[in-house]
């Protein structure tokens, strides 16, 4: 008995048990990198460091963000388990009636100041932030950072990226690789092009199916808000910050290629006549916008702010960043169905619509392969959960 008490004392001159370094994920290391590098590369290209903080606020902070809460709300009700997301909601309702008139009213005054859809996503937002609050009221700053952190790193990545495709295209010729893109679609299409099919859907499909196209392909990235919250608030801030860290380094691989083969789009080389649609559709009068802009970039037109323009056509990344909220998402099998179905359809949306070639659909698989392998893969392995912001959606 004396021996065993004697080995279980820990000992004075006893070392802590040796815990390994942490490893920074390259992630964090790439976007770094790029930042450090950002003030020479806008001067080698006369660009200004100055951004249309207005504009992207705006559509990031205050449009995206409210259809991502909705996207997520939604995405909650199909996958997660019901006992954990809709009952305590109902029943918090049934012991408080009163909410039920509310919310009611909220919602018209909503109806008659904006319009239905917006009444709605609006109203879906304001129940599903009041519910997280009530929630988790005793954390509901870790909860609100476990958010708001990986969002706004997005954020930054972002602008990161919109700059860099402008000096990309100021200094190398934006539409060089679309002839060589162009005939590797038509050896994989057996002569026919991305160009052939958007003219077909233009001349056969009917408006509203080609809107509904439209609505799917500028919607992909509401499931990028929307995986931010639910990872955030299911497995906590780290693994948020893996995803959203995922998603910048496909955006710094697609960079790199762009600077290597700069090219735009079918769209640019053979125009489908969409003069019809002009005024029923936005894509046709943004992709011609693009065009210029691009132009614009090389030939060093002077430029107040960088915007929202972006120029890249490979890799597609309207399909890298869907697979990897897909692989980010595959532990909610319901969700992630849901989202490949989704995804499907913005496949469809992108070839009718002309925003890319087949070969920028290829490359965008092994691009979102290879940052999931950088980042969110066993190379580098982090903690997925933070024990002080996760478990809202548990």
């Amino acid at each position: 008995m004396k021996t065993a008490s004697l080995h279980s004392m820990p000992l004075a001159n006893q070392s802590p048990p040796h815990r390994p370094a942490k490893i920074l994920n390259p992630h964090y290391w790439l976007s770094a990198l790029f930042a450090v590098l950002l003030i020479p590369a806008l001067r080698s290209q006369h660009l200004p460091l100055k951004f249309d903080w207005i504009t992207l606020s705006v559509a990031y902070w205050l449009i995206l963000a409210a259809q991502s809460i909705f996207v997520a709300a939604l995405l909650s009700l199909i996958g997660l388990p019901h006992e954990r997301v809709l009952s305590p909601l109902l029943s918090r309702y049934r012991n408080a009636p009163i909410r039920i008139p509310a919310v009611a009213i909220f919602f018209l005054i909503l109806i008659f100041t904006t319009s239905g859809l917006k009444a709605i996503v609006l109203t879906v937002d304001a129940v599903a932030l009041l519910e997280l609050l009530e929630r988790n009221q005793s954390q509901r700053r870790q909860s609100l950072l476990a958010v708001l952190a990986p969002a706004a790193y997005f954020f930054f990545g972002f602008l990161l990226v919109l700059a860099y495709n402008s000096v990309i295209a100021s200094a190398r010729y934006p539409f060089a690789a679309d002839p060589v893109l162009f005939s590797i679609d038509r050896w994989l299409l057996h002569g026919h092009s991305v160009s052939d099919l958007a003219q077909w859907a233009v001349q056969s499909l009917p408006l509203g199916f080609l809107r509904a196209l439209e609505l799917i392909y500028f919607g992909m990235f509401f499931q990028i808000g929307a995986t931010i919250i639910i990872v955030a608030l299911s497995n906590g801030k780290t693994e948020a910050l893996r995803f959203v860290g995922t998603i910048l380094t496909s955006y710094y691989l697609a960079l790199i290629l762009f600077y290597v083969w700069t090219a735009k789009g079918p769209y640019y080389l053979l125009p489908t006549d969409t003069s019809h649609l002009s005024a029923s559709l936005q894509t046709y009068s943004i992709q011609r916008t693009l065009i210029e802009h691009a132009l614009a970039r090389w030939h060093h037109e002077p430029l107040a702010r960088i915007s929202a323009d972006y120029f890249i056509a490979l890799p597609c990344m309207h399909i890298v960043q869907p697979l990897i909220v897909l692989w980010f998402m595959r532990r909610w099998r319901r969700i992630a169905l849901v989202l490949a179905a989704y995804d499907a359809v913005l496949l469809a949306a992108i070839l009718l619509l002309e925003w890319h070639y087949v070969i920028d659909i290829l490359v965008g698989v092994l691009v979102a392969a290879c940052a999931i392998l950088i980042t969110a893969g066993t190379l580098f392995r982090e903690s997925h959960t933070n024990p002080a912001s996760a478990g809202v959606l548990r």
